[in-house]
């Protein structure tokens, strides 16, 4: 089965944590502090490789995970950087986050390299921490925590003509006769279970692409059959060909064939059919006494609908040149560039905004009441009963900010500050 969509986590590396170390030289018998710092995590990279067509790599294995960085060491030794994780998907992907459903990046268009997930920073080592009061601090800084968040993947497709009928009216002999393509063909219905891609070459160079877009059923825009995982796929495509089999060889109806195709591509999404059509009725070569009735009947009901017909045979080459340069001059009054979407979340960005703080002030009491994950996390590692540990603390909240926003607030000395589980007297 085409693999065109798919749920895998991405992680990515934690920063390494910075070191606490002295130096140790002869005759040097109280040396200062020289712990390096931690190296930075690797990021979640992903690319367009021009060599896949699918999301198959993604069906079976589902976790992904870039390295973590070194931790610092002593003699102001930074730990080493972790390896991206680079993850190679097709043009026309798009992912977005499994939680939300909404869209964090599309790679399509100039957009072939994505940072969807930056690794942790590295903790500073504890040189960084040595003030005139404080020449020995024990103290370093641990690793920023990596980012894991689960993702879905969906392809689709990037075409500039879309190729849509129902099943068995020979779109695969087309798409094979007119391209390099060779897709799967067979007489029997749905024979085609993937979107078969192929480029329509002309002698000056202007050529297309074109997507033959599996077998459309009525019900598809509900999910009947495989209708949503292929309809999406025309999403993308300028202009779309209607292919009918002229000669009813199993005895449908060409017109009513039209009709219900544009009736499911309009109930998936009315814009749809604003794309410029055409059809290619097809089979002539097979049609009693030429073209026939039918064809007649389908310029009746189409061409003053503007949507032209062209009488084809994919098996002979018949009226095939007359179809494809009226396409190409429909591509060319086309002066839209083809969708790409715009991403509505940004990962990062979400973790920046949870390790944010609040300061709020208690109705009860009129407590400046501190509070974030970023806080709660620093606590658990600072031992705040130790002088030099609260001072450590409190060079943290100088540099988060966090004071100068209580002094904005009005805070005075003697008021009371409640972090957690931890309350002080605010002193300037």
């Amino acid at each position: 089965m085409f693999a065109d969509h798919a749920k895998i986590k991405i992680k990515s590396g934690k920063g390494g944590n910075g070191h606490v170390s002295f130096r140790r030289e002869k005759y040097v018998p109280n040396g200062g502090p020289d712990g390096g710092d931690g190296g930075k995590g690797g990021d979640v990279i992903f690319v367009v490789d021009d060599g896949v067509n699918t999301l198959s790599d993604y069906r079976h294995k589902r976790s992904f995970a870039a390295q973590p960085g070194e931790d610092g060491k002593k003699r102001n030794c930074h730990g080493k950087k972790g390896d991206d994780l680079v993850l190679k998907v097709p043009a026309g992907t798009i992912i977005k986050d499994a939680a939300t459903d909404k869209i964090i990046a599309d790679m399509s268009g100039g957009n072939r390299r994505q940072v969807v997930l930056s690794g942790g920073n590295g903790g500073l080592g504890n040189q960084h921490f040595a003030t005139a009061t404080m020449q020995a601090p024990k103290y370093a800084q641990p690793g920023q925590e990596a980012l894991e968040i689960e993702v879905a993947l969906e392809l689709k497709v990037i075409a500039d003509v879309g190729l849509v009928g129902f099943p068995n009216v020979g779109k695969s002999t087309l798409l094979s006769r007119v391209t390099n393509a060779q897709p799967k063909i067979a007489d029997y219905h749905f024979t085609t279970l993937q979107p078969n891609l192929g480029v329509v070459d002309f002698e000056d160079g202007n050529g297309f692409v074109i997507a033959d877009i599996p077998g459309l059923i009525e019900g598809a825009s509900q999910g009947v059959g495989l209708g949503h995982e292929f309809l999406k796929h025309i999403e993308r495509t300028r202009v779309m060909i209607h292919m009918v089999d002229a000669a009813s060889v199993e005895g449908r109806d060409p017109v009513a064939d039209i009709h219900a195709i544009n009736k499911e591509l309009e109930a998936y999404d009315p814009k749809l059919l604003n794309k410029p059509q055409v059809i290619a009725a097809n089979k002539i070569d097979v049609l009693y006494g030429g073209e026939g009735e039918v064809i007649k009947l389908l310029q009746a009901e189409f061409e003053s609908l503007g949507i032209p017909v062209y009488p084809i045979s994919a098996v002979s080459g018949q009226g095939l040149q007359e179809l494809l340069y009226a396409v190409r001059k429909l591509l060319e009054e086309i002066h839209e560039e083809p969708i790409v979407y715009a991403p509505e979340y940004d990962p990062m960005e979400q973790q920046a905004k949870n390790e944010a703080y609040t300061i709020e002030i208690d109705p009860q009491d009129g407590a400046f009441v501190v509070e974030g994950p970023k806080i709660e996390k620093m606590l658990g590692y600072t031992n705040l009963e130790a002088e030099r540990g609260f001072l450590f603390f409190q060079k943290f909240l100088k540099e988060q900010g966090i004071l100068k926003e209580l002094e904005n607030m009005g805070i005075k000395d003697g008021d009371t500050v409640r972090i957690y589980a931890l309350e002080f007297d605010y002193y300037k």
